[in-house]
């Protein structure tokens, strides 16, 4: 879906532009980090008209801080030199930055010089890949992402100065849903919905949740493409706009040992092209108690397409963790499991918040509404590649027509029982030899090279981490062994 005055053609792109000196482009490498740059009005054009400009692929030979992965992985190595890519800008993307004096910004997928085509790990190329596959059988992907994120009264210098200890939360206390914490930084909350939407970002509702300078804040339900775009961007927007106010938004997931973690919840469905939502019954058919071939009583009110796709997701959450929570950090938040509101095994179940996917479905929404809420990402998830897992997923459960492979949660009662529920990986360094291990869901959904090169990325995390000293093995040891 395009940004609302996106240009169809390059007449109409230097019609847009007449007011401009320059453009700024950027796009995602695979921690959902922006890379991008100004261009001159007149370099930016020529690129467009040349089908794109070159881009140094070290952004993908490199890990969030900028260290080259000492494996030599696919993209970016020492042997092709740390070559260009292929930088095209999709015009669909048009928007203006209002907090840097408007200037015109427009996102790029990374493409092989060679072949054109989308380097497997580009998170938009990957998205993108995966939306035409469900467009060939005339389904649109559609999705919504919902944040909770802490806040901290600091900015770089002062977190770097106190090595990122004794931090200053933005708030106070536990607050979810307040209205007296919103105004101790009213001008900053509102802020961040206003400019957001002046930055073609829709947010549909915008809160404090339950945590010291937490918020949490859903996006606007509408095509994957556009919602993974416009959940990156917004965080993006979180940071540049809370720079102006001496505010740190973190998407960390974890920050602090004793409280609840912070989730990145997407919502999935399908929409036929006339409209129609693939995984909800008719009126008719809701009316007469839902469908009668049902595999579960709490899955009677959803299609047997969004059954099948329900099993998919089902079968192989497992082997796509790290493309859901892909940070050390993240399976810290998983470790509390439901107690810290992080469902950390696989399971679903109608209007259930404690199981890994929610079933959302009449009678507490209409038809039309139906969809999935997938609860394992948190908020470091990136977006892009979340999506791609999920509907490649959900596809493969639809094409081979699979079962639900266990009982809805609620029915899960026995101490027995629960025993036979899959639990998922609860570090990276487990979750990524999930992943990459021969014959793996993920290799075969999204490929041999997605898995080599994604997975050596997350490897490298797992090295780093484990060569740290943290300062809980200091206190812990130190004195004492």
């Amino acid at each position: 879906m395009s940004t609302q005055n996106a240009p169809t053609n390059l007449a109409e792109l230097t019609t847009l532009l007449e007011d401009a000196t320059k453009v700024k482009v950027a796009g995602l490498d695979v921690d959902g980090v922006f890379r991008g740059k100004y261009m001159s009005k007149d370099k930016f054009l020529s690129a467009v008209k040349g089908g794109g400009f070159g881009f140094c692929s070290v952004i993908f030979g490199w890990d969030i801080h900028d260290t080259v992965y000492p494996k030599e992985l696919l993209i970016s190595n020492r042997g092709n030199g740390y070559r260009d890519l292929l930088a095209m800008i999709d015009l669909s993307t048009y928007r203006r930055i209002p907090w840097e004096k408007d200037v015109p910004f427009f996102l790029v997928t990374f493409l092989d010089p060679d072949t054109k085509e989308p380097i497997c790990v580009c998170p938009r190329g990957t998205l993108k890949k995966t939306v035409s596959k469900l467009a060939e059988r005339g389904w649109d992907a559609m999705a919504g992402v919902e944040y909770e994120y802490f806040q901290f009264k600091e900015n770089a210098h002062s977190v770097a100065e106190k090595k990122f200890t004794g931090l200053e939360a933005l708030t106070p206390g536990m607050h979810g849903y307040s209205l007296l914490r919103t105004t101790l930084n009213k001008d900053y909350f509102n802020d961040l919905f206003d400019e957001c939407l002046k930055f073609g970002v829709q947010i549909e509702s915008h809160h404090t949740e339950t945590g010291p300078g937490v918020f949490e804040t859903a996006l606007a339900y509408t095509s994957a493409l556009r919602i993974a775009d416009n959940a990156s961007l917004f965080k993006l927007a979180a940071k540049s706009i809370g720079m102006q106010y001496g505010i740190i938004p973190s998407f960390m997931a974890k920050p602090y040992a004793n409280l609840p973690g912070t989730s990145g919840h997407i919502h999935v469905s399908l929409r036929t092209n006339e409209g129609k939502n693939v995984f909800g019954l008719s009126d008719a058919e809701v009316e007469a108690g839902g469908r009668k071939d049902a595999q579960y009583d709490e899955t009677k009110f959803i299609s047997q397409e969004a059954e099948w796709f329900l099993a998919g997701l089902l079968e192989g959450l497992p082997d796509v963790v790290p493309t859901l929570v892909p940070t050390i950090n993240g399976y810290k938040r998983l470790v509390g499991g439901e107690s810290f509101w992080a469902p950390n095994a696989v399971t679903y179940g109608y209007d259930s918040r404690a199981a890994s996917i929610r079933i959302i479905s009449p009678p507490s929404v209409s038809p039309s509404a139906t969809r999935f809420e997938v609860r394992v990402p948190g908020a470091d998830v990136q977006p892009h590649l979340a999506l791609s897992s999920i509907f490649l997923l959900g596809l493969r459960g639809i094409e081979k027509k699979l079962t639900l492979p266990l009982r809805p949660i609620s029915q899960i009662t026995t101490p027995e029982e629960k025993k036979t529920v899959k639990k998922l990986a609860t570090s990276l360094e487990a979750a990524t030899l999930q992943m990459m291990r021969e014959g793996s869901v993920a290799r075969e959904v999204l490929g041999d090279d997605f898995v080599d090169h994604y997975g050596g990325t997350r490897q490298h995390e797992v090295d780093l981490w484990n060569a740290a000293v943290t300062n809980w093995e200091v206190e812990r040891y130190l004195e004492l062994i």
